[in-house]
């Protein structure tokens, strides 16, 4: 059995569906923080199964919460101070994303004005619907066991940028 040890200060990301702890280490960009970070993959879960657990040794300030929510809010987010969980955080769909995922309409505002911030807002909670705030696109939120996929979506990270040449360039590279 692997043993990796308790956090004194700082962050657990449990219940991650199997696979997904690289997808998210990426879009939290912990990879840019100076940091200790445990990725705990396939870990066993009378809940789930199996399971994917990421600690992070940083304050919770220092997460973006919106995009975990975003890639799954089912995760539980645990605070950890002096070794003991001090309070566990709910995530749950951010009403707002900016500059987290793009829009794939051609004729949307954003394909033509570079610069121009990619918002996005939640226009069905049940459903996990977002919706473009310039043209309204419709776009749902889906996942893989593979990577953090969005149904008609691109997620991109701080090194892409979200112009049009981009979004050709992935959108015939991913199919």
């Amino acid at each position: 059995m692997l043993n990796v040890g308790r956090l004194n200060e700082g962050v657990v990301l449990d219940h991650i569906e199997a696979g997904k702890s690289m997808s998210i280490y990426k879009y939290l960009k912990l990879d840019k923080m100076d940091c200790c970070v445990a990725i705990i993959k396939n870990a066993h879960s009378n809940k789930m199964g199996k399971k994917d657990i990421i600690k992070v040794e940083c304050p919770i300030d220092e997460l973006d919460l919106n995009v975990l929510g975003f890639i799954d809010h089912r995760i539980t987010v645990n605070i950890i101070q002096n070794g003991t969980i001090v309070a566990k955080k709910e995530l749950n769909l951010p009403k707002k994303l900016v500059n987290i995922i793009s829009c794939k309409n051609p004729r949307c505002i954003t394909s033509i004005e570079q610069g121009l911030d990619q918002v996005f807002f939640l226009a069905d909670k049940e459903h996990e619907i977002y919706r473009c705030q310039y043209c309204t696109l419709r776009m749902s939120v889906a996942s893989s066991s593979e990577r953090v996929t969005v149904r008609d979506v691109t997620l991109f990270s701080e090194t892409e940028k979200p112009w049009p040449s981009t979004l050709a360039m992935r959108s015939s590279t991913t199919g």
